[in-house]
């Protein structure tokens, strides 16, 4: 299942950076295409604000 991100996204980048199938868009809050996400965990990892949610 892909992972989401919550309202407490910044759109810092930091999560786009790191995923690898670019599957994050930004945005005043940034959004995960599930059919790209391969729940690899990148973007919950780096995170500053824990915004990036396992669905």
């Amino acid at each position: 299942m892909a992972h989401t991100i919550n309202d407490e996204c910044v759109a810092c980048g930091t999560c786009m950076e790191e995923c690898p199938e670019e599957a994050i868009s930004d945005g005043d809050i940034y959004v995960i295409d599930a059919a790209k996400c391969t729940d690899c965990g990148n973007c919950v990892e780096v995170c500053p604000t824990d915004a990036v949610d396992a669905s």
